[in-house]
Protein backbone atom coordinates (compact mmCIF):
# COMPACT_ATOMS: atom_id res chain seq x y z
CA UNK A 1 0.00 0.00 0.00
CA UNK A 2 1.37 3.59 -0.57
CA UNK A 3 1.85 5.58 2.14
CA UNK A 4 1.54 9.17 0.27
CA UNK A 5 -1.52 10.86 -2.17
CA UNK A 6 -0.11 11.28 -5.70
CA UNK A 7 -1.09 14.71 -7.21
CA UNK A 8 -3.30 12.52 -9.59
CA UNK A 9 -4.59 10.99 -6.46
CA UNK A 10 -5.54 14.19 -5.00
CA UNK A 11 -6.73 15.94 -7.88
CA UNK A 12 -9.16 12.55 -8.30
CA UNK A 13 -10.26 13.10 -5.00
CA UNK A 14 -11.02 16.52 -5.41
CA UNK A 15 -13.16 16.14 -8.18
CA UNK A 16 -14.79 13.34 -6.16
CA UNK A 17 -15.61 15.89 -3.88
CA UNK A 18 -17.27 17.78 -6.06
CA UNK A 19 -19.32 15.41 -7.97
CA UNK A 20 -20.67 14.70 -4.01
CA UNK A 21 -21.42 17.99 -3.32
CA UNK A 22 -23.02 18.61 -7.00
CA UNK A 23 -25.37 15.21 -6.76
CA UNK A 24 -26.36 16.64 -3.44
CA UNK A 25 -28.20 19.62 -4.65
CA UNK A 26 -30.06 17.73 -6.85
CA UNK A 27 -32.63 17.24 -4.26
CA UNK A 28 -36.17 16.40 -3.46
CA UNK A 29 -36.98 17.53 -0.47
CA UNK A 30 -38.79 14.81 1.65
CA UNK A 31 -38.29 14.01 5.32
CA UNK A 32 -34.55 13.09 4.03
CA UNK A 33 -34.18 14.62 1.02
CA UNK A 34 -33.75 12.56 -2.30
CA UNK A 35 -30.80 12.98 -3.71
CA UNK A 36 -28.22 11.81 -5.72
CA UNK A 37 -25.35 11.46 -2.98
CA UNK A 38 -25.75 7.80 -3.07
CA UNK A 39 -24.86 7.52 -6.47
CA UNK A 40 -21.57 9.63 -6.42
CA UNK A 41 -20.37 8.17 -3.58
CA UNK A 42 -21.02 4.43 -4.41
CA UNK A 43 -18.94 5.55 -7.98
CA UNK A 44 -16.44 7.28 -6.01
CA UNK A 45 -15.63 4.48 -3.79
CA UNK A 46 -15.93 2.12 -6.99
CA UNK A 47 -13.64 3.98 -9.15
CA UNK A 48 -11.33 5.25 -6.50
CA UNK A 49 -11.13 2.14 -4.08
CA UNK A 50 -11.01 1.83 -0.53
CA UNK A 51 -8.33 4.28 0.61
CA UNK A 52 -9.47 7.19 -2.54
CA UNK A 53 -12.91 6.82 -1.66
CA UNK A 54 -12.54 7.39 2.15
CA UNK A 55 -10.33 10.80 1.19
CA UNK A 56 -13.50 11.37 -0.86
CA UNK A 57 -15.95 11.14 1.56
CA UNK A 58 -13.90 12.45 4.52
CA UNK A 59 -12.98 15.46 2.83
CA UNK A 60 -16.68 16.08 1.69
CA UNK A 61 -17.75 15.46 5.27
CA UNK A 62 -15.24 17.77 6.66
CA UNK A 63 -15.98 20.94 3.34
CA UNK A 64 -19.46 20.42 4.89
CA UNK A 65 -18.79 20.62 8.78
CA UNK A 66 -16.84 23.82 8.10
CA UNK A 67 -19.74 25.64 6.99
CA UNK A 68 -19.34 25.27 3.25
CA UNK A 69 -22.47 24.26 1.54
CA UNK A 70 -22.51 21.08 0.21
CA UNK A 71 -25.16 19.13 1.44
CA UNK A 72 -28.81 19.04 0.00
CA UNK A 73 -30.10 22.47 0.37
CA UNK A 74 -27.13 24.22 0.05
CA UNK A 75 -26.71 23.64 3.59
CA UNK A 76 -23.90 23.48 5.53
CA UNK A 77 -22.10 23.77 8.85
CA UNK A 78 -21.62 21.26 11.89
CA UNK A 79 -25.39 21.81 12.80
CA UNK A 80 -26.22 20.04 9.60
CA UNK A 81 -24.65 17.12 10.57
CA UNK A 82 -26.10 16.69 14.06
CA UNK A 83 -29.58 17.25 12.32
CA UNK A 84 -32.28 14.72 11.98
CA UNK A 85 -30.69 13.25 8.50
CA UNK A 86 -26.75 13.99 9.37
CA UNK A 87 -26.20 10.24 10.17
CA UNK A 88 -26.91 9.67 6.23
CA UNK A 89 -24.28 11.62 5.66
CA UNK A 90 -21.90 10.06 7.98
CA UNK A 91 -22.95 6.75 7.06
CA UNK A 92 -21.52 7.72 3.64
CA UNK A 93 -18.21 6.55 5.49
CA UNK A 94 -19.25 3.16 6.20
CA UNK A 95 -21.12 3.27 2.28
CA UNK A 96 -17.66 4.12 1.14
CA UNK A 97 -15.42 1.55 3.51
CA UNK A 98 -17.73 -1.38 2.62
CA UNK A 99 -17.51 -0.36 -1.13
CA UNK A 100 -13.78 0.24 -1.32
CA UNK A 101 -12.90 -2.48 0.83
CA UNK A 102 -14.71 -4.79 -1.79
CA UNK A 103 -13.64 -3.63 -5.03
CA UNK A 104 -9.58 -3.80 -3.12
CA UNK A 105 -10.26 -7.63 -2.15
CA UNK A 106 -12.39 -9.37 -5.36
CA UNK A 107 -12.10 -6.30 -8.03
CA UNK A 108 -14.74 -4.43 -10.36
CA UNK A 109 -17.12 -7.22 -11.90
CA UNK A 110 -20.33 -6.18 -11.67
CA UNK A 111 -22.08 -8.30 -9.10
CA UNK A 112 -18.73 -7.46 -6.74
CA UNK A 113 -19.89 -3.66 -7.30
CA UNK A 114 -23.66 -4.22 -7.42
CA UNK A 115 -23.47 -6.62 -3.85
CA UNK A 116 -21.36 -4.08 -2.33
CA UNK A 117 -22.78 -1.00 -3.43
CA UNK A 118 -26.01 -2.30 -2.21
CA UNK A 119 -24.71 -3.86 1.31
CA UNK A 120 -23.40 -0.30 1.95
CA UNK A 121 -26.34 1.59 1.21
CA UNK A 122 -28.36 -0.52 3.91
CA UNK A 123 -25.78 0.12 5.94
CA UNK A 124 -25.84 3.91 5.83
CA UNK A 125 -29.65 3.28 5.67
CA UNK A 126 -29.36 0.97 9.26
CA UNK A 127 -26.61 4.28 10.65
CA UNK A 128 -28.71 7.07 9.50
CA UNK A 129 -32.38 5.77 10.61
CA UNK A 130 -30.72 5.13 13.99
CA UNK A 131 -29.51 8.58 14.36
CA UNK A 132 -32.86 10.37 12.94
CA UNK A 133 -34.98 8.20 15.68
CA UNK A 134 -32.76 9.64 18.29
CA UNK A 135 -32.48 13.07 17.17
CA UNK A 136 -36.45 13.09 16.41
CA UNK A 137 -36.93 11.22 19.76
CA UNK A 138 -34.61 14.36 21.27
CA UNK A 139 -36.72 17.27 19.54
CA UNK A 140 -39.73 15.99 18.82
CA UNK A 141 -40.91 12.92 21.37
CA UNK A 142 -39.89 8.86 20.38
CA UNK A 143 -41.49 7.22 17.34
CA UNK A 144 -41.56 3.71 16.10
CA UNK A 145 -38.97 1.88 13.93
CA UNK A 146 -41.70 1.70 11.39
CA UNK A 147 -42.58 5.09 11.31
CA UNK A 148 -38.48 5.92 10.83
CA UNK A 149 -38.59 3.61 8.03
CA UNK A 150 -41.53 4.73 6.33
CA UNK A 151 -40.04 8.08 6.39
CA UNK A 152 -36.59 7.91 5.55
CA UNK A 153 -35.71 4.29 4.03
CA UNK A 154 -38.97 3.02 1.90
CA UNK A 155 -39.23 5.08 -0.48
CA UNK A 156 -35.51 5.34 -1.29
CA UNK A 157 -35.70 1.72 -1.60
CA UNK A 158 -36.04 2.38 -6.11
CA UNK A 159 -34.41 4.70 -6.58
CA UNK A 160 -31.53 4.07 -4.93
CA UNK A 161 -31.42 0.91 -6.65
CA UNK A 162 -31.17 2.49 -10.16
CA UNK A 163 -28.47 5.22 -8.56
CA UNK A 164 -26.80 1.75 -7.64
CA UNK A 165 -26.92 0.17 -10.92
CA UNK A 166 -26.01 3.65 -12.42
CA UNK A 167 -22.63 3.81 -10.64
CA UNK A 168 -21.84 0.06 -11.28
CA UNK A 169 -22.37 0.30 -14.86
CA UNK A 170 -20.40 3.91 -14.87
CA UNK A 171 -18.00 2.25 -12.94
CA UNK A 172 -16.95 -0.36 -16.07
CA UNK A 173 -16.68 2.75 -18.33
CA UNK A 174 -15.14 5.24 -16.51
CA UNK A 175 -12.49 3.17 -14.56
CA UNK A 176 -9.77 2.16 -17.54
CA UNK A 177 -10.42 6.25 -18.80
CA UNK A 178 -8.93 7.01 -15.57
CA UNK A 179 -6.64 5.20 -15.09
CA UNK A 180 -5.29 4.55 -18.95
CA UNK A 181 -1.28 3.83 -18.08
CA UNK A 182 -2.23 0.66 -15.78
CA UNK A 183 -2.08 1.92 -12.37
CA UNK A 184 -4.19 0.86 -9.39
CA UNK A 185 -5.37 2.56 -6.89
Amino acid sequence: MKNKLTTRDIAYIAMGVALIAVCSWISVPMTVPFTMQTFAVCLMAALLGLRGGLWTVCCYILLGAVGAPVFSGFRGGFGALLGTTGGYIVGFVFTALIVGLAVEHWGRKLPVLLGSMALGVLVCYAFGTAWFMAVYARNSGPIGIMTALGWCVFPYLLPDAAKIALAAVLTGRLRPLLYREGRTA
